[in-house]
């Protein structure tokens, strides 16, 4: 009798021991689970860090200098009705300006800024052949043309990564134009040709400047532009873009 319920109790214990041990087993796959997702978790918080550095690396500085060229389709002047020169829409023919380009800018933070922008533009004008201008204007078809500006703006940068970024500028100012170079500096010669009258006029420009970023301190700029002057007591509006390589320096904690 004695055996027997010995050999019941070892039975009831040895039944027991696997249901003890299933919770266990069942809660293994979900602490792998667990850890897996706290790696991925750790790795992707890391991953940020590094990115928000560099981008910290790169904007952060206060100020940023450039240098570089630029380009303007620009219409020279009105045309004139004694001397025609080459029909083309409501004036003369579009000029292919080449410009160079310098600015420097102030940062408040990573992203505004307060620009100051100087250039200036150089093309050849095409006003036709003009029999009955004056001897001394005879033969002159491609007069050379040039305008100098001082603009001034804000610039907001609204997409950064580490290596580019996106802005927005809008710039405004004074253009100072001359047209009469080929004809001895007399502006009525230059207008009786068709072209704008010398003169300071207002300028804006609205562009989309990219950067690629070579180093922290050094990119790479190109930057769509459109140009509005104000020649002729009229509106000229004009398409473009400005190039040229980016200077940071006095970088901000």
């Amino acid at each position: 009798m004695a055996a027997a319920t010995v050999s019941l109790a070892q039975s009831s214990s040895s039944n027991s021991k696997p249901q003890a041990s299933a919770p266990s087993l069942q809660t293994e796959p979900a602490s792998q689970s667990a850890g897996a997702l706290s790696v991925q978790a750790r790795i992707k918080a890391r991953r940020a860090q590094r990115r928000a550095a560099a981008i910290h690396e790169a904007y952060s500085h206060r100020y940023e200098t450039n240098v570089g060229m630029g380009y303007l389709r620009f219409v020279p002047g009105p045309g004139s009705p004694a001397f025609p020169g080459v029909p083309h829409g409501p004036g003369l023919e579009h000029a292919h300006d080449y410009a160079w380009n310098v600015g420097f800018t102030r940062y408040s933070n990573e992203r505004l800024g307060f620009t100051v922008d100087g250039r200036g533009y150089y093309a050849t004008a095409y006003v036709g052949l003009q029999p009955n201008n004056p001897d001394y204007v005879q033969g002159i078809t491609n007069p050379a043309i040039s305008q100098y500006a001082a603009l001034a703006g804000p610039t907001y940068r609204f997409y950064l990564q580490p290596k580019y970024s996106i802005s927005g500028r809008v710039l405004a100012g004074i253009e100072k134009g001359n047209f009469s170079g080929d004809v001895n500096h007399n502006p009525a010669l230059s207008v009786d040709m068709g072209l704008w009258p010398d003169g300071y006029v207002f300028a804006a420009a609205a562009s989309i400047p990219v950067e690629y970023n070579l180093t922290p301190n050094i990119g790479l700029r190109v930057a769509p532009e459109y140009y509005i002057t104000g020649f002729g007591s009229t509106e000229q509006y004009s398409r473009g873009f400005t190039t040229g390589i980016v200077y940071r320096f006095g970088r901000q904690k």
